[in-house]
């Protein structure tokens, strides 16, 4: 695994420590961009083999640490170990896995649909306690309405009846 973004190493150092030793590190101010330690959002941390195969993809879409060094640790852990998709990361694939830490933006209700690009924007569907979110430009997604319908479906919502919310992602690669 390797990752030239700060974001990305430090994720990926986390993933490999817990991977290895079942640690969990603790963010060094010292060693890591004073900004992860200043701002706090929702992040996710998507895992994929060389192939381009997903691997694992855990995150939140608001903040649940005090910072975003601690949000990307605890997803990064997650993604790694306990996408229900996938089994735990094994040592022998920590060399195969590339990682991305995409950084959200505050969600914000959509009025229009046609506000809306799936290159851009990531889209969260709700309906009461169900949610369905899609990252912005992930490939074979291609039209708004391809978006949705997946966020529908992750969400378990069958009908027209549901809240529609937009973010924008930074990418880290």
């Amino acid at each position: 695994m390797r990752g030239e973004h700060p974001y990305v190493r430090w994720a990926i150092e986390v993933i490999e420590t817990y991977i290895k030793t079942k640690k969990i590190l603790d963010p060094d101010p010292d060693r890591l961009p004073k900004e992860l330690f200043e701002k706090k959002a929702g992040c996710f941390v998507t895992l994929h083999t060389f192939n381009g195969a997903l691997r694992g993809c855990i995150g939140t879409y608001e903040a649940t640490q005090e910072n975003l060094a601690l949000e990307i640790r605890n997803n990064a852990i997650a993604s790694a170990t306990r996408d229900p998709r996938f089994p735990p990361v094994t040592e022998d694939e920590l060399g195969t896995i590339k990682v991305n830490v995409d950084v959200l933006s505050e969600i914000e209700p959509v009025k229009q649909i046609d506000e809306l690009d799936p290159k851009k924007f990531g889209i969260i569907v709700a309906k009461g306690w169900q949610r369905g979110l899609l990252l912005p430009d992930i490939e074979g997604v291609n039209t708004v309405e391809e978006q949705i319908r997946i966020a529908k479906l992750k969400a378990g919502i069958f009908d027209e009846n549901y809240t529609l919310y937009k973010f924008t992602v930074e990418r880290y690669e």
